[in-house]
């Protein structure tokens, strides 16, 4: 190994904290060393799997939501208007007070998030029934003075990717339905990612400021905390009546409209990163990998015939629509599979003049190390092939991986000894006392109530010892 090798080895994947942001740096994704706390940078190569990410979540929205772009600045009066809302984020703002020198006259929010910049468009775009539903999303960058420890992706100061969609519905009842559309486009959005979520209705006190209910989906991260990674508010007609949102009904009335608002952000990636990431680097899924394949040509004195053939791949490879590269650097094999095994490459093809006589190649799995010989006139079905598979046993893994680390409890004794594997799933009776109780006495969340949980006996609250009503969620929160 080279001294550069030895300066970019990772810690173990047990020391999770660590290797996590050691691997944000040397596999390229993100560079911390921004010098403003809290706001980093993203490099080309993690700019890429962003960019790949967000395809997948703007194709599943633009079946029926149309994108948009609002401004970033959020006059006062506006921001302040609905009082539970700035209540909860009163604490999170930025401002800006000044115009070059001159103190503005009113001042502006770093937007936090969009309701406040969206709705007194919406007021005016709204008026009639046949207006909706009005579905809308943006993919924008918001503020939030965060004072607790930061870490990239996960907890920022600046939200880099916050895909927000913010929708307009006649009824109470179809802003529900749309809330259980937006969870059913995450929990895809996240299978194509082969990251597993569970979704849950998030309690009273846990839930968006302004909101009837909130539906949250979380991924359960290595070091057994839960990472939020999308939710869903229902909005009633809460924010219709503080910015005056009516249409006009068939019979003539005015109506309040009821609404909704989802979102996600980069911890998308950041669970996407944790979850399949090894103590060697990087295990990206084909679908968001930026090179799916990468061709190393093992060479000795005369490589001519090797390298076309290694190119000749590389070409039948990408008319098929794969995204390759041929590693020609001067670096010695074993230099060549450490860079991109780092880099998470799903697939790696080796060449050498043993293989070209016997018209094969060699293909090495990134997920499982496994190699096979692949023959060169059908490498094109063979690739295609290994990459699907290496995509659907991503995600089978994540998923046995989750479902093995959700411990069924019936004390908070039970959960305190169970945390440190994963999620407790703890009956309650549904009161925010207990609620709040369980939380205090284990010093962990309530995540919610898992959706679609089927109505039967669910035994008794470890707190007041009556009926439960439900089970929860509990689990160690980032």
């Amino acid at each position: 190994m080279t001294e550069k090798e030895k300066d970019a080895t990772l810690p173990a994947k047990k020391d999770f904290s660590e290797w996590y942001n050691e691997l944000l740096q040397v596999a390229e994704i993100m560079d911390v060393r921004y010098p403003v706390k809290g706001l980093y940078v993203w490099y080309p190569f993690g700019f890429t799997i962003r960019k790949n990410v967000y395809a997948i979540i703007r194709e599943l929205l633009d079946k029926d939501h149309m994108e948009t772009l609002f401004p970033l600045l959020i006059p006062e009066h506006e921001f302040m208007k609905e009082a539970e809302h700035i209540k909860g984020f009163e604490d999170e703002v930025y401002w800006v007070t000044h115009g070059g020198t001159s103190p503005l006259d009113v001042k502006l929010a770093l937007r936090p998030t969009s309701e406040t910049a969206i709705y007194p468009m919406y007021k005016l775009w709204v008026r009639s029934h046949a207006d909706l539903p009005l579905k809308l999303y943006q993919v924008v960058n918001t503020f939030r003075y965060e004072t607790k420890h930061t870490r990239p992706l996960i907890r920022l100061r600046e939200i880099t990717s916050f895909k927000e969609a913010h929708t307009v519905h006649a009824t109470w009842e179809e802003a529900a339905e749309q809330v259980d559309e937006a969870i059913r486009i995450y929990t895809e959005f996240y299978r194509r990612l082969a990251v597993p979520v569970l979704a849950s209705k998030r309690p009273d006190w846990d839930k968006f400021p302004g909101a009837d209910y909130t539906i949250a989906v979380d991924a359960l991260m290595p070091d057994s905390k839960t990472l939020q990674v999308g939710t869903a508010h229902h909005l009633g007609d809460n924010f219709a009546r503080t910015f005056d949102i009516k249409y006009e009904n068939s019979a003539g009335e005015q109506i309040y409209a009821h609404q909704t608002c989802y979102g996600v952000s980069e911890r998308s990636i950041a669970a996407l990163i944790s979850i399949h990431g090894d103590d060697k680097g990087l295990v990206l899924p084909p679908e968001v990998a930026p090179i799916q394949v990468v061709i190393i040509p093992i060479v000795f004195k005369d490589s001519t015939d090797v390298i076309q053939a290694c190119e000749k791949v590389q070409q039948l490879l990408e008319n098929a629509g794969i995204r390759v590269k041929i590693d020609l650097s001067d670096d010695r094999p074993g230099a060549k599979y450490y860079r991109w095994e780092m880099k998470g490459v799903p697939l790696r093809v080796e060449i050498g003049p043993r293989d070209l006589k016997n018209n094969v190649a060699m293909l090495v799995r990134r997920d499982t190390g496994e190699k096979r010989q692949a023959p060169l006139e059908n490498i094109g079905q063979e690739v295609k092939d290994t990459l699907k598979v290496i995509q659907s046993s991503l995600f089978e893994k994540a998923v046995a991986d989750v479902q093995g680390r959700i411990c069924p409890c019936s004390s908070l004794e039970d959960v305190k000894e169970k945390l440190s594997e994963g999620i407790a799933l703890l009956p309650w009776c549904g009161e925010k006392a207990c609620g709040l109780q369980i939380e205090e006495e284990i010093g962990a969340g309530i995540l919610g109530i898992p959706t679609g949980q089927e109505e039967d006996h669910k035994g008794q609250c470890p707190v007041c010892g009556k009926d439960a009503s439900v089970k929860v969620y509990v689990a160690r929160k980032y």
